[in-house]
């Protein structure tokens, strides 16, 4: 389906700058015989040539508008890609994590947050650094790993951008922190409150920028929005 949507998109444009050449090849050879002739023919041409100029502007406006929407599609659509293929190597890291040290990494943070009522990312960054922390082997956060490491963070995955500086968090494609949660984990939550979490070992998550407000009409939740490991 987005193939076919692509490629209609990619006709509809082609056979615009076609038309635009077209129209602006006419255009401008009317305003040269224009500048010749007298004043009297040129008023009488002028009416013309005017509404020429308003189409050329017209089909500017519509070209720029369909150029726009593809790009924001196209880098949407890669976006959701990257933050899929990040979530799925970190995961793998994980469990990597787990077969040598018999459980999967948590503390506090990453047991309180809780995927199913936390929709806001802002609330992500703690539970995110440790996930760095102990996958990078980075246990100061200054980018140098000092322990065994079970996946190497790229400089764009991390925030800040700034080198210099220590981490904060793992970003994620649109920006902000990726979600990790244990709280639904047994072994490292053993006495939750209620029923969090969807997965019995973790929770790992985009929320693909969507923002935390407006919830969407039922029964689309929040959650089925994101890019996520359950």
């Amino acid at each position: 389906m987005t193939n076919v949507k692509g490629m209609t998109k990619q006709s509809v444009i082609r056979y615009i700058v076609t038309s635009l050449q077209r129209i602006y090849g006419s255009t401008t050879q009317r305003f040269n015989d224009l500048t010749w002739r007298s004043r009297s023919s040129l008023s009488a041409r002028g009416a013309f040539t005017l509404i020429e100029l308003i189409v050329v502007v017209t089909v500017i406006v519509i070209l720029t508008g369909l150029v726009l929407s593809t790009v924001g599609y196209v880098q949407k659509k890669a976006a959701r890609s990257r933050a899929e293929t990040e979530i799925a190597a970190m995961a793998a890291a994980l469990e990597s994590y787990k077969a040598d040290n018999g459980i999967y990494a948590f503390n506090s943070a990453t047991n309180t947050l809780d995927a199913r009522t936390n929709i806001d990312p802002s609330s992500y960054p703690s539970a995110s650094l440790l996930l760095y922390e102990q996958l990078a082997g980075d246990s100061a956060h200054n980018r140098q790993p000092s322990g065994k490491s079970y996946f190497t963070f790229k400089p764009k995955m991390l925030y800040p951008d700034d080198q210099t500086q220590n981490v904060q968090y793992i970003r994620d494609p649109f920006g902000n922190s990726y979600g990790y949660s244990t709280a639904g984990n047994p072994q490292a939550n053993p006495t939750p409150a209620g029923t969090p979490g969807y997965n019995p070992t973790f929770d790992l998550w985009s929320t693909a920028g969507v923002a935390p407000s407006p919830t969407p009409a039922p029964p689309t939740k929040q959650q089925d929005l994101w890019i996520k490991n359950w």
